[in-house]
């Protein structure tokens, strides 16, 4: 689809967590519906989500816009939030992906 730069920080204690993800269109069109793709190394679970919808098949993580920020505008960015569980080590996401294509970190 797009060039994009995705930030992640998350906040962790015992055994949980809350992250945030911030995705940027970096290219010279507008993002019209995304959807942002992510694998844990770990055994880290999803178990709510605001400013997207997100979902969880084993290690997968697939967040979709929500109907008040579904474009993001050339050079504008898309923040959305989550909590989480984990045992071990809660490491970050490698590599994230903005409708199918691999963004810069």
């Amino acid at each position: 689809m797009g060039a994009c730069r995705a930030g992640y920080t998350a906040n962790t204690w015992n055994n949980g967590f809350t992250a945030n993800v911030t995705v940027t269109n970096t290219s010279a069109s507008a993002v019209n519906g995304w959807t942002v793709q992510w694998s844990w190394s770990g055994n880290q679970r999803v178990t709510n989500a605001w400013n997207a919808t997100v979902t969880q098949s084993g290690a997968d993580v697939t967040a979709r816009n929500v109907s008040y920020n579904a474009t993001i505008a050339p050079g504008a960015s898309v923040t959305f939030g989550f909590q989480g569980t984990y045992s071990g080590t809660n490491q970050a996401p490698a590599r994230f992906t903005l409708n199918g294509a691999a963004c810069t970190s």
